[in-house]
C-alpha cells in the first residue's frame, strides 16, 4: 500500500477519541467513542478491522495519564496481541483543548506523527 494508515487514541473518563490518518496527515476517519466498550475485543476487533480495510499492519499510539484503567482493553493491562495491530503507550499530551462538534484533533493528530 502506497499510504499506510496510522492511528492514535486517547482515553479519558468521558470518551474515547480516535483518528486515523494516512502517511500524508489526511484524515481517513475520526471518532469519539465511550470510553466503557460493551465487549473485552470490541478496541481490538474495531482496529483489526481498519487493518484489514488499508491491507496493512496498523500502528496506534495510546495516549493517556493510565491507559490501564478504565476497561479500554477489557480485563487486560495491555491489549491483546494481534497480528494486524502494534500498539505504543505515549505520554499525554498535556494542553488543553476545547471540543466543538467532533472536536479538535490537533493534540491527538500530534501523536500519530511519532509513529
Amino acid at each position: 500500500m502506497i499510504n499506510p494508515w496510522r492511528c492514535a487514541l486517547r482515553p479519558s473518563l468521558r470518551e474515547v477519541r480516535m483518528v486515523v490518518m494516512d502517511r500524508d496527515g489526511s484524515d481517513v476517519l475520526k471518532a469519539r467513542l465511550t470510553p466503557r466498550p460493551q465487549h473485552p475485543r470490541a478496541l481490538l476487533t474495531l482496529l483489526e478491522g481498519l487493518s484489514l480495510w488499508s491491507g496493512e499492519i496498523l500502528p496506534v499510539v495510546v495516549s493517556a495519564e493510565d491507559p490501564y484503567q478504565g476497561g479500554l482493553f477489557g480485563d487486560e493491562l495491555w491489549p491483546a496481541e494481534s497480528q494486524l495491530v502494534r500498539f505504543r503507550i505515549a505520554s499525554p499530551a498535556r494542553r488543553k483543548v476545547r471540543l466543538d462538534g467532533l472536536g479538535d484533533f490537533r493534540a491527538v493528530r500530534n501523536l500519530v506523527e511519532g509513529l
